[in-house]
Protein backbone atom coordinates (compact mmCIF):
# COMPACT_ATOMS: atom_id res chain seq x y z
CA UNK A 1 0.00 0.00 0.00
CA UNK A 2 1.08 3.56 -0.79
CA UNK A 3 1.20 5.65 2.19
CA UNK A 4 -0.45 8.70 2.43
CA UNK A 5 1.25 12.05 2.75
CA UNK A 6 -1.14 14.57 3.60
CA UNK A 7 -4.76 14.47 4.56
CA UNK A 8 -6.82 17.95 4.32
CA UNK A 9 -10.57 18.68 3.98
CA UNK A 10 -11.20 14.72 3.47
CA UNK A 11 -8.08 14.97 0.64
CA UNK A 12 -5.81 11.96 0.88
CA UNK A 13 -2.26 13.18 -1.29
CA UNK A 14 -0.37 9.94 -2.23
CA UNK A 15 2.67 9.05 -3.72
CA UNK A 16 2.86 5.87 -5.57
CA UNK A 17 6.72 4.58 -6.13
CA UNK A 18 6.61 2.59 -8.79
CA UNK A 19 5.37 5.28 -11.14
CA UNK A 20 7.13 7.42 -14.04
CA UNK A 21 10.30 9.37 -11.97
CA UNK A 22 8.36 12.98 -13.12
CA UNK A 23 7.74 14.44 -9.49
CA UNK A 24 3.82 14.07 -8.93
CA UNK A 25 1.05 13.33 -6.21
CA UNK A 26 -2.58 11.79 -6.65
CA UNK A 27 -4.98 13.57 -4.74
CA UNK A 28 -8.38 11.09 -4.06
CA UNK A 29 -10.95 11.79 -2.59
CA UNK A 30 -14.24 8.76 -2.45
CA UNK A 31 -14.35 7.86 -6.04
CA UNK A 32 -12.33 10.92 -7.65
CA UNK A 33 -8.55 10.99 -8.20
CA UNK A 34 -6.56 13.57 -9.60
CA UNK A 35 -2.69 13.85 -11.02
CA UNK A 36 -1.05 16.46 -10.83
CA UNK A 37 2.57 17.32 -11.78
CA UNK A 38 4.97 18.75 -9.20
CA UNK A 39 7.60 19.88 -11.27
CA UNK A 40 8.91 22.26 -13.42
CA UNK A 41 5.71 23.76 -11.74
CA UNK A 42 1.83 22.54 -10.30
CA UNK A 43 -0.07 21.52 -13.05
CA UNK A 44 -2.80 19.02 -13.56
CA UNK A 45 -1.86 15.74 -15.40
CA UNK A 46 -4.73 13.33 -14.98
CA UNK A 47 -8.51 13.70 -13.79
CA UNK A 48 -10.67 11.35 -12.62
CA UNK A 49 -14.56 12.80 -11.65
CA UNK A 50 -13.72 16.40 -9.61
CA UNK A 51 -15.31 19.23 -11.18
CA UNK A 52 -12.98 22.62 -12.40
CA UNK A 53 -14.00 24.22 -9.24
CA UNK A 54 -12.51 21.24 -7.16
CA UNK A 55 -9.79 21.05 -8.96
CA UNK A 56 -8.78 24.61 -8.32
CA UNK A 57 -9.16 24.49 -4.89
CA UNK A 58 -6.99 20.87 -4.85
CA UNK A 59 -4.53 22.39 -6.82
CA UNK A 60 -4.29 25.22 -4.10
CA UNK A 61 -3.18 23.14 -1.88
CA UNK A 62 -0.55 21.14 -4.01
CA UNK A 63 1.35 24.50 -4.58
CA UNK A 64 0.34 25.43 -0.68
CA UNK A 65 2.51 21.97 0.07
CA UNK A 66 4.49 21.45 -2.98
CA UNK A 67 8.12 21.86 -1.75
CA UNK A 68 7.20 18.87 0.78
CA UNK A 69 5.40 16.74 -1.29
CA UNK A 70 8.58 17.04 -3.48
CA UNK A 71 11.07 16.19 -0.43
CA UNK A 72 8.56 13.31 0.34
CA UNK A 73 8.27 12.35 -3.10
CA UNK A 74 12.01 11.71 -3.39
CA UNK A 75 12.40 9.52 -0.43
CA UNK A 76 9.45 7.47 -0.95
CA UNK A 77 11.05 6.87 -4.65
CA UNK A 78 13.93 6.21 -4.00
CA UNK A 79 13.10 2.98 -1.71
CA UNK A 80 10.90 1.82 -5.20
CA UNK A 81 9.06 -0.14 -2.75
CA UNK A 82 6.13 -1.91 -4.14
CA UNK A 83 2.68 -1.09 -3.46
Amino acid sequence: MSPVFRREDGYKFKIFSNEEERMHIHVIRAEHEAKFWLEPCVELAENDGFANHELNKIQKMVEQYGDKFKEQFSQHVGKRIND
